[in-house]
């Protein structure tokens, strides 16, 4: 993705204002570690299903085999989302899944705080970006035509002020 696209997708702001799409960063490790890891990113396909949605329609459909699954998303799980990547990782008993996600997306709804409790109590590791993780994505995911990667001002109060937002849900 361009520098622009991911500085502005994922900066870790509150009130996220035209930032409507989902961005994912994925890495698949397969048990063992005997292939090299998948990696990739993907976003929000509105016509068609969440960027959520999408990466299990897409890069793992239906599969049994063990694997771990990291996504690094500019945006939590709506609800919607949340219940669906539930139920799949209580089909999926080899799928272990860690997203690490840039802002809270409407956390203050009944609703959404329910689906990510739900997703925590289905075995997904649900954390938010540091610092560090911005410049991890920003070499593994963005063409940095030369660029190199300053966090915003505000990238780690920010980053303090939704660690707060999600131990409070998730008590």
């Amino acid at each position: 993705m361009s520098p622009f696209y991911f500085k502005f997708q994922f900066r870790n702001v509150e009130y996220s204002s035209g930032r409507n799409k989902t961005l994912l960063c994925f890495r698949v490790d397969t048990a063992g570690g005997s292939t090299e890891p998948l990696k990739g990113y993907m976003e929000d396909e509105h016509a068609t299903a969440h960027a959520e949605e999408a990466f299990f329609q897409q890069v793992l459909p239906n599969s049994s085999k063990e694997y771990d699954v990291t996504w690094y998303v500019s945006s939590s799980p709506c609800a919607a989302c949340a219940v669906k990547l539930a139920n799949i990782l209580q089909q999926r008993k080899k799928l272990r899944l860690s997203i690490f996600c840039s802002r809270l997306f409407e956390w203050e709804e009944p609703e959404i705080v329910e689906g990510l409790k739900a997703l925590v109590q289905a075995g997904c590791k649900l954390r938010m970006m540091k610092p560090i993780d911005f410049l991890h994505v920003w070499e593994i995911y963005v063409e940095q035509e030369g660029e190199t990667f300053t966090p915003w001002e505000d990238c780690q109060e920010n980053y303090e002020y939704y660690v707060e937002r999600l131990t409070d849900i998730l008590k």
